[in-house]
């Protein structure tokens, strides 16, 4: 299932070079533009405010967006690069790239465990360790789907998952293709690798002991 695509306002931008950027700047705008797609390099403009509320969102350079600028019909794109002050790091222009809709890109998805409930090891206890909360695959831009669903139902105590255990939506496939990589597992909780700790190093005392009692008598008969 395709998740919804969020939409990106912005405002054709009519001047360009250095002293129109600055002006936009004051005027709360960040200069950016669109380029790619078979069409002509687009100059806009992006609200300040707009952009940088999606870039403390995350995933930022790894989100498709539905550009809409005033008298252009709406565009896929997805962002290239972001320059910022080298002084405050607030964002001061942005690339897009047009995106067609059987494209294919590479996008960071989110994992979605679910059947928490039905895990024998986590009823027991067990702590979900993720390693990856999302998975870059290589997806159609017009398809791209919302999540990867992981159900951890069966799981036991040791249990891994690894990424060629997860059914991949149809078109999709990993940009990691060399190694069959991690994705989450379910480890022993603290307190019971805590009990076996200590019962090795009791272990580990008692026959310490039984070896000195028996190096003892040793030494006791040899006198």
């Amino acid at each position: 299932m395709t998740g919804k695509i969020p939409d990106l306002p912005a405002l054709p931008r009519t001047r360009t070079g250095k002293g129109a950027a600055r002006q936009a700047r004051r005027d709360g705008f960040v200069p950016g533009v669109v380029y790619g797609g078979g069409g002509d390099p687009l100059p806009i403009n992006v609200r300040f405010n707009t952009l940088f509320k999606m870039l403390n969102a995350g995933r930022f350079l790894s989100t498709l967006f539905n550009l809409q600028v005033d008298g252009q019909d709406d565009v896929r794109v997805i962002c290239r690069g972001v320059q910022r002050d080298v002084v405050n790091e607030l964002p001061t222009h942005v690339d897009f790239v047009r995106i067609h809709q059987d494209s294919r890109i590479n996008m960071q998805i989110p994992i979605a465990f679910t059947g928490h409930a039905e895990s024998p090891g986590l009823k027991m206890g067990g702590v979900l360790t993720v390693v990856r909360n999302e998975v870059e695959l290589v997806v159609t831009a017009g398809d791209i789907p919302a999540e990867i669903p992981i159900r951890l139902d069966g799981m036991e105590i040791g249990d891994v998952v690894t990424i060629s255990m997860i059914e991949l939506p149809e078109g999709t496939e990993a940009t990691i293709t060399d190694r069959d990589f991690v994705i989450a597992n379910i480890s022993a909780p603290s307190s019971l690798v805590e009990e076996v700790g200590e019962e090795e190093v009791a272990g580990d005392l008692d026959e310490d002991a039984a070896s000195d009692t028996a190096v003892s008598q040793g030494e006791g008969g040899e006198s």
